[in-house]
């Protein structure tokens, strides 16, 4: 373990919210996380008496900064989107929020912009270079760009249309579960015309696959042509806790 305090890092979903002290060195988890059901009235107080309650648990990061990751899209630390928690979210100063709340610095970011960051410094994308594109195959499609480490935030390219379609309405994994698809029928009917199409448009240097789908990944990633290598996810379900500290460090 490195000689840097650790800092706080906290992962806010629709349905928990998580977070646990992590060494920003070396994406090391110093304490068990804790973890809160999201409030059923998700609302910006409500939610930030969770985070509240998370950081009361890890007294040694008291004062340090921290990171939090937000399920839309975060501009300045202001929220733009909130498409799995209360809309009152839309246009909250969330960074704001949360740093009078928890009396230190605080940055907010996009839950998946944090995944990326988590797997290019500290899982699949850390000997990588140039560009990498995470994306995160779940209800939708989530997506994020790092170029040389540094992020490209709010990207949204499962909102691309492809032949007419919303991409993540057809390629996500919850239209594999509504179409009845198996894993190799998703992947050369589905997921290789999106990532052809994103491939062509971005030219990354790797392409991360995460999402809870990612641990089926030996089912469906070989069935994928492209020139961009393709691998999954390392960090799994630690990797928003760690981006948002890296983000915040």
């Amino acid at each position: 373990m490195s000689e840097r305090r650790p800092l706080l890092g906290v992962d806010i979903g629709g349905s928990g919210i998580k977070g646990a002290p992590v060494d920003p060195d070396t994406g090391e988890f110093l304490a068990e996380q804790a973890e809160y059901a999201t409030p059923e009235h998700s609302t910006p107080e409500a939610v930030a008496e969770v985070v509240r309650e998370i950081a009361g648990c890890f007294p040694g990061t008291a004062g340090g900064p921290a990171g939090i990751t937000f399920p839309g899209v975060v501009q300045n630390g202001v929220v733009r989107t909130a498409a799995n928690v209360d809309r009152s979210w839309v246009g909250a100063d969330a960074a704001l929020l949360f740093s009078r709340v928890l009396d230190r610095p605080v940055r907010v970011l996009n839950d998946a912009d944090a995944a990326a960051l988590a797997e290019v410094h500290h899982g699949a994308a850390r000997t990588a270079s140039g560009v990498v594109l995470m994306t995160t195959l779940g209800t939708g499609i989530g997506t994020a760009l790092v170029m040389d480490g540094h992020l490209v935030p709010n990207t949204e390219f499962g909102h691309l249309e492809i032949d007419g379609h919303d991409a993540e309405t057809r390629a996500s994994s919850w239209a594999r579960n509504r179409d009845g698809l198996s894993y190799r029928g998703w992947a050369t009917e589905r997921l290789q015309r999106y990532y052809r199409v994103v491939e062509d448009l971005l030219w990354p240097d790797l392409i991360v696959v995460g999402g809870g789908v990612s641990r089926q990944a030996p089912e469906f990633l070989p069935y994928l042509e492209l020139r961009t290598p393709v691998v999954a996810a390392e960090l799994r379900n630690t990797s928003g806790i760690i981006g948002a500290v890296l983000a915040a460090g």
